[in-house]
């Protein structure tokens, strides 16, 4: 899809040539900024109430009298944020995506100022109304005829619209990975499909990639890792990419990604219904890809590792059993009491191997605890950390990418669930604090840099009838990494 700003007054709009337009309409005086055709429309809808200022609603036209395009579309944001704006770009162009429209031209209708921020959302917008899963689906619905986007502008909004169209790009087509490889069923998505992947953006954008087999992994004494794989047929996988856009002199940015490509819970085994769902488990492993794509194609002053420990967590005779001890990277030892908790268990191996960067900060991001979506639900992913620091900039980063997430206690109380009779740590608390029990678990690992935990259980996908993968948090991700640099 093509996404380009187009310098032009509002009182130009209906005469401009395209095949629909959508127009984001702020408040009651946004006729007051239209050319008379689109003013008179809006001002009468408003009088018969066929449109309300309220988030979420749309009014459709079709032919106009006295407008050139043939579709027009007035969607309110209601309260005037980035979020309602983006709102109402999903709502205008799912208004006119299944149409016969290829090229789409979006305006602001009212006083505001268009800013990169409103640029990105209406390129990210519009790549997520239009995304189409079609890999094992031959029979799926026609691909909208979407090729073209247009956002008007003012003169002196241009250079920053012009920022945030490519900022868009970037990100939309990070999430779009993101989703197409974690919407792939598990005998499709392998740990091998994710290294493939990686190798492909490293091919594609000039990144170094190294991957890890079963040999290399026992080498380092990854033996949490290997626990978890061992009772899988498919071989795993360790992923490392890299992307030096900095002095090799600059500590690197390290992105962490659980990559369990099918969790059935191991020995532990998890309850058949909506098991189906556990292909997304490798859900932080492909924000993470994703990531790593929006970054290349950005090419910031910075440099970037990312870090993939990818197996499936399968029940076999030669599985790893509740009650076996393991030995970890870091030398320490864990007491496997729950073999369904296997996340962490490959992800503090990866922390560990982490520290070989020397990295300025380490953020792994996981589908880890069902207790993240008891406590948080499917709007805010949940953050962890005990670095103040690292924590605004996550949060600032989660604003500025308009991908929400909420910051986690980690206090010493809650490391005490750990504690175990035969090893170093168990690897599960009791249930009350889940998800922190977890992330105080993976705490253990992260003693030599600042480090954040990002649960994405709740986000990384959707169930019933939208069933499919969201590419969260990659919009977050990347607007942090992108932080590090300015």
């Amino acid at each position: 899809m093509d996404f380009r700003h187009h310098i032009s007054s509002l009182q130009a709009l209906a005469g401009t040539p395209c095949d629909a337009l959508v127009l984001i309409v702020t408040g009651a005086a946004a006729d007051a900024s239209l050319d008379a055709p689109l003013a008179s429309a809006l001002t009468d809808a408003l009088a018969e109430g066929d449109l309300t200022l309220k988030a979420g609603k749309t009014l459709y036209l079709h032919r106009p009298a006295g407008v050139k395009a043939p579709r027009v579309v007035f969607a309110a944001t209601g309260p005037d944020t980035l979020k309602a704006f983006r709102a109402a770009v999903v709502a205008g162009i799912n208004a006119v995506k299944g149409s016969g429209a290829r090229h789409v031209v979006v305006a602001l209708a009212g006083a505001g100022r268009l800013t990169d921020a409103h640029a990105e959302a209406v390129v990210t917008a519009a790549r997520e109304c239009t995304y189409l899963y079609r890999h094992t689906k031959p029979s799926a619905a026609a691909a909208s005829k979407l090729d073209t986007v247009t956002l008007v502008c003012a003169k002196a909004d241009a250079k920053a619209v012009q920022l945030g169209l490519a900022r868009g790009h970037a990100v939309a087509a990070g999430v779009a990975l993101a989703r197409e490889s974690a919407n792939r069923p598990a005998n499709h998505c392998t740990p091998t499909y994710l290294a493939e992947q990686a190798k492909k953006l490293g091919k594609e954008f000039g990144l170094k990639v190294e991957v890890l087999d079963r040999k290399d992994c026992e080498k380092l004494g990854m033996g949490s890792f290997l626990a978890v794989a061992q009772g899988s047929t498919e071989p795993l996988r360790f992923i490392v990419a890299r992307y030096d856009g900095a002095a090799k002199s600059q500590a690197p940015v390290v992105l962490v990604g659980k990559g369990i490509t099918f969790d059935t819970g191991g020995i532990s085994l998890k309850p058949s219904a909506e098991m189906d769902e556990m292909k997304y488990d490798m859900g932080g492993a492909a924000s993470v890809l994703g990531t790593l794509r929006a970054v290349a194609e950005l090419k910031p002053k910075l440099n970037l590792v990312c870090i993939i420990p990818s197996c499936e967590n399968m029940p076999a005779g030669n599985a790893v059993k509740p009650g076996d001890v393991v030995t970890s990277m870091s030398g320490q030892t864990i007491e496997i009491l729950n073999t369904d908790a296997e996340g962490r268990l490959i992800l503090c191996d990866a922390l560990t191997y982490a520290e070989r960067f020397k990295p300025s900060v380490v953020v792994d991001v996981a589908t880890l605890t069902g207790a993240c979506v008891v406590a948080l639900g499917h709007h805010h992913s949940g953050l962890f950390t005990a670095d103040d620091k690292v924590a605004e900039q996550m949060l600032a980063a989660s604003r500025a990418g308009l991908d929400p997430c909420w910051r986690m206690p980690l206090d010493e109380e809650y490391d005490e669930g750990l504690k175990s009779n035969f090893a170093d740590m168990g690897n599960i608390g009791g249930r009350a604090g889940g998800a922190i029990t977890a992330a105080m678990f993976l705490r253990r690992f992260t003693g030599k840099y600042p480090w954040a935990h990002l649960d994405v259980a709740g986000t990384a996908w959707k169930s019933g009838a939208a069933k499919g993968a969201t590419g969260r948090p990659v919009a977050l991700l990347t607007h942090f990494v992108l932080a590090q640099a300015a």
